[in-house]
């Protein structure tokens, strides 16, 4: 199970950091962020692996979203800097028992039950 905290309001030029907790261990495990806003399909944002050597953003973020995690809590999380209102989304955070990292969220079956993020102008 996957538990994402730390969403909110905040406004353009904010910052918030995203956390997802996992109830079992996810070291050997790619990690990854997706957003979906109102109206919009489901869109990658970023993606870790196991070993946090590899990391991959979307275009979108490059630059002003880090992903990062911590394999002896279990813990993934997206700290967003310089956040625009086109950020505002539902954020999930996902798992695939894999070794490489991928932005096709149908190869991640397991998610978290999402988690708002609103910017405002």
């Amino acid at each position: 199970q996957l538990v994402e905290s730390g969403g909110g309001l905040v406004q353009a030029g904010g910052s918030l950091k995203l956390s997802c907790a996992a109830d079992g261990r996810t070291n050997t495990y790619v990690l990854g962020w997706f957003r979906q806003a109102p109206g919009k399909e489901r869109e990658f944002v970023a993606a870790i692996s196991w070993s946090s050597i590899t990391s991959d953003y979307a275009d979108s973020v490059k630059g002003r979203f880090t992903i990062s995690r911590d394999n002896f809590k279990d813990t993934l999380y997206l700290e967003m800097n310089n956040l625009k209102p086109e950020d505002t989304a539902v954020y999930y955070c996902a798992a695939r028992h894999h070794a490489r990292t991928t932005r096709d969220g149908q190869d991640y079956p397991n998610w978290g039950q999402g988690i708002q993020v609103t910017v405002s102008p």
